[in-house]
């Protein structure tokens, strides 16, 4: 397992490797912003050269079943992470230092979390300021079947803000530890989690898998199924956030959890402008459920 407090520098020596090999290959993007309810949403576009360099890879492709994380290219190997998981480069980046928590043994991504998965992420989590996500089923945006959560670090809005919605953050109101985003009119629940570098990674793993639950419970997800119904998961060391899907894309824009982070990835100005024409707001509804009235 890897020496506490070399995570970072594990990531950037792994991505001067593999860039230099040219097994990592980042998607070259230009960041555009739309403004909605206060908020400074950001769009990136892929640039014409990643589109004619085929970078920006399908989802899914049906006629490939190949599973890249069994087993995982050296190159992209960041270090081992426990017994259980092992932290990899993310192949095709849009964000800097973009890394995967991956499970040493197929499970499948629509499969519960565990104290195990937690414990992963969060011995990351530790070690530098982040954004964690967990795409849970294809309609949420995963795009590969083996199970993997994913860490990018912070800030990633470019106003100095962690976040584009922590605006938005601000104004949720708390009962019992859980709350609703106002501007949000989507199922969806938020969890305080208070984390302070006094806690260890696997105390806060086990209280992430508690608050993990009571999001599930919280929004009515099929908790009681090995594959509960589609959802994104965001966890950062201030809050958990859970978002119930019903459907991957807004036209022909696939929405992952980072979309209710406030940003998107667009393909083209064609797909710019029709995420600007409708609204970012409008994108997020599309692909969930309007709110119960009961959280």
């Amino acid at each position: 397992m890897f020496q506490r407090g070399s995570l970072w520098s594990s990531i950037r020596t792994a991505t001067a490797r593999a860039l230099e090999s040219g097994e990592l290959q980042p998607i070259p993007t230009e960041c555009e912003m739309a403004e909605e309810q206060g908020t400074q949403f950001i769009i990136r576009v892929v640039r014409a050269l990643a589109r004619k360099g085929n970078l920006l890879r399908p989802n899914r492709d049906a006629a490939d079943h190949s599973n890249p994380f069994l087993p995982y290219h050296p190159e992209m190997f960041v270090a081992n992470v426990s017994g259980t998981h092992v932290c990899l480069l993310n192949k095709y980046n849009v964000v800097e230092n973009h890394v995967l928590i991956v499970t040493r043994q197929f499970r499948h991504q629509e499969t519960r979390l565990t104290l195990s998965d937690f414990a992963a992420l969060w011995s990351g989590m530790a070690e530098f300021e982040g954004l964690g996500f967990y795409n849970s089923g294809a309609s949420a945006g995963a795009s590969q079947p083996h199970k993997h959560l994913q860490l990018v670090p912070l800030p990633l809005a470019p106003s100095g803000l962690a976040l584009p919605i922590d605006p938005l953050l601000a104004a949720v109101r708390y009962r019992n530890g859980l709350g609703r985003i106002p501007a949000f009119a989507f199922e969806h629940a938020v969890l305080q989690t208070g984390w302070t570098p006094r806690q260890s990674f696997r105390a806060a793993a086990r209280a992430s898998l508690d608050g993990y639950n009571a999001l599930l419970a919280a929004t009515g997800i099929q908790s009681r199924s090995r594959r509960p119904s589609p959802y994104n998961l965001l966890v950062t060391r201030q809050w958990m956030l859970i978002v119930p899907r019903t459907r991957e894309f807004f036209g022909s824009i696939s929405l992952n959890a980072l979309a209710f982070a406030g940003t998107f990835l667009v393909h083209d100005r064609r797909q710019l402008e029709e995420l600007r024409r409708e609204g970012p707001m409008a994108a997020l509804q599309h692909v969930t459920r309007p709110a119960s009235s009961s959280t």
